[in-house]
């Protein structure tokens, strides 16, 4: 039986070196944060607060100037090290298929169809054909394209490729799905649609997520804990508690849900503390 897992991020920060030789720019300072199993972790907050910095690292696409990530066991304790480039423990590293990522272009194969593509990084695995299409299978009838495995990429709308990118994500089995504004490209019909197949993935696979958007509404509705940034340098300034998509699991009814009166309190209450932080910056 696996253990349940847990992503530490303690007293991260990154700096990227100034364009021309100039002054260093400093992305994050002293992020600490904890998902748990089973948790939808929203991060919210103005252009160049640094979410999307802080998905990067959870990836693993790059490392912090100082601090650092682990992703394992939730009885990990001490500080763990790298050696010689190596991983040692539970340190992120570097990418890992225990880290899915979702990215706002769904960056699928347009020569394969719909299956190869949700396989595909179970065949660099070198799983068995015919192991890697029933897990395929299984995702693409949990995001509703069970009756497209040989369409190619370039016959489905948007939406739909990006439904493959999330079967593909999860049909790999990571301990946490990252996904980087997955639904900001879409139409608004089509972007509420996804979000509640979001929620009904996040409810059937009870995945740890870490979810990123500009969207306040589409913050509050995904969330299970809300995380508030700060402009640059980005740090985490709030942190709520939320059962909005609960709410909407058990009823099934997103419009109502989202017009609820402490729902738009929320909503109002968040606006105004990204606003807040947009008025310190420009002063």
């Amino acid at each position: 039986m696996s253990m349940d897992k847990v992503l530490k991020i303690r007293d991260v920060s990154v700096e990227y070196p100034g364009l021309q030789g100039g002054t260093p720019v400093t992305a994050l300072s002293g992020v600490n944060l904890d998902i748990q199993q089973g948790e939808l972790v929203v991060a919210l907050g103005a252009s160049g607060c640094g979410k999307t910095t802080l998905l990067n690292l959870i990836a693993g696409f790059i490392q912090p100037t100082a601090g650092y990530l682990t992703l394992g066991s939730s009885t990990l304790t001490g500080i763990p090290r790298v050696t010689m480039g190596k991983e040692i423990g539970d340190q992120i590293v570097g990418p890992s298929a225990e880290r899915g990522v979702v990215f706002q272009k769904n960056a699928l194969f347009p020569w394969m169809n719909v299956i190869e593509n949700t396989e595909f990084g179970l065949k660099l695995q070198g799983i068995q054909k015919k192991e890697r299409r029933q897990r395929a299978a299984k995702y693409l009838a949990l995001v509703g394209l069970e009756d497209f495995h040989d369409h190619k990429v370039y016959q489905l709308s948007g939406g739909m490729q990006q439904r493959v990118g999330i079967a593909r994500a999860l049909t790999n089995d990571p301990s946490i799905l990252l996904l980087d504004e997955p639904l900001g490209a879409l139409d608004s019909l089509t972007r509420e649609t996804l979000q509640e197949l979001l929620l009904d993935a996040w409810q059937a696979t009870s995945k740890m997520m870490f979810f990123i958007t500009h969207s306040v509404e589409e913050a509050l509705f995904m969330a299970s804990r809300l995380i508030v940034m700060s402009p640059r340098p980005g740090r985490i300034t709030h942190s709520f508690d939320l059962n909005f998509n609960h709410r909407f699991l058990k009823s099934r009814d997103a419009r109502a849900v989202k017009s609820e009166p402490d729902f738009i309190a929320m909503r109002e209450k968040v606006l105004s503390i990204i606003h807040q932080d947009d008025l310190r910056e420009a002063i």
